[in-house]
């Protein structure tokens, strides 16, 4: 093991069982300027079950510019639920995942700020029409910047059925759906914890917002679902709860 001062390091355990095949834990350690270790399991026991699909899927590096600036992506910002039937690139979810939770530090550091830096958001990809990435559900490894995938189908339409039958969702070419383990967070902060994770929700939302806007994609956050639902189609852990669904999609020409 490495020792760093000042800054948290996140060590992931890959643990192979030939019956239960590979789980993933995630040990959050906090390394002082005395080189004293201090750890917390963060999510407790969850685990995320490989499930024996296909490897992780490398995604396109992200883009540090783009051709507009953040106050014109501000005064652009809106919520969009209706979208072209022209799919989205692999390259474009890339960069909106990056936006989301993607790292931004050689510390560690991510797009959207973190209460402590525990980082308790996780974030999924439902791809239902998207060139170069295969129709199913996909969790998104912020270090790696890869997709771990979790199920196989195109689920936008039971994901809609689970928002109340929202159409935007089903007409996305693809969904993020952003969940939370609240214990990496209330673990150090008690029940105040949870207010930080909701604001940290949005401020990845904002960012997602924002990122569509350069990329002259749709849209919108929703929060009206079953939430045993939608574990259910994602296959999440216990511990780690749904807090919002966002549809993407081209926009239309009347939209631009």
């Amino acid at each position: 093991m490495k020792y760093y001062k000042d800054f948290h390091v996140e060590i992931i355990n890959n643990l192979h069982n030939e019956e239960n095949k590979m789980y993933s834990w995630k040990v959050a350690i906090r390394v002082s300027r005395l080189g004293l270790v201090s750890g917390i399991l963060v999510g407790g026991m969850a685990m995320v079950q490989n499930n024996g699909l296909a490897k992780d899927i490398t995604l396109p590096s992200p883009s540090h510019s783009s051709r507009i600036s953040v106050e014109a992506a501000l005064q652009q910002r809106r919520s969009l639920r209706e979208y072209s039937s022209v799919p989205v690139t692999l390259a474009e979810l890339s960069q909106l995942l990056w936006a989301a939770q993607g790292i931004t530090s050689r510390h560690g550091y991510r797009a959207a700020p973190s209460a402590g830096a525990l980082f308790p958001l996780e974030v999924y990809l439902v791809a239902g029409h998207v060139i170069d990435l295969p129709a199913g559900v996909y969790r998104y490894r912020p270090h790696a910047h890869t997709l771990a995938p979790v199920a196989k189908g195109d689920l936008r339409s039971k994901l809609s059925s689970a928002a109340l039958g929202q159409s935007s969702i089903r007409d996305g070419a693809a969904v993020l759906v952003l969940t939370a383990v609240y214990e990496r967070t209330t673990a150090k902060y008690g029940s105040r914890g949870v207010q930080y994770v909701h604001m940290e929700v949005g401020h990845a939302a904002q960012n997602v917002y924002l990122q569509a806007v350069s990329l002259e994609l749709g849209t919108v956050f929703i929060g009206a679902f079953y939430d045993d639902r939608v574990k259910d189609l994602l296959k999440l852990p216990d511990s780690e709860n749904p807090l919002g669904i966002m549809p993407l999609g081209r926009l239309n020409q009347e939209q631009k």
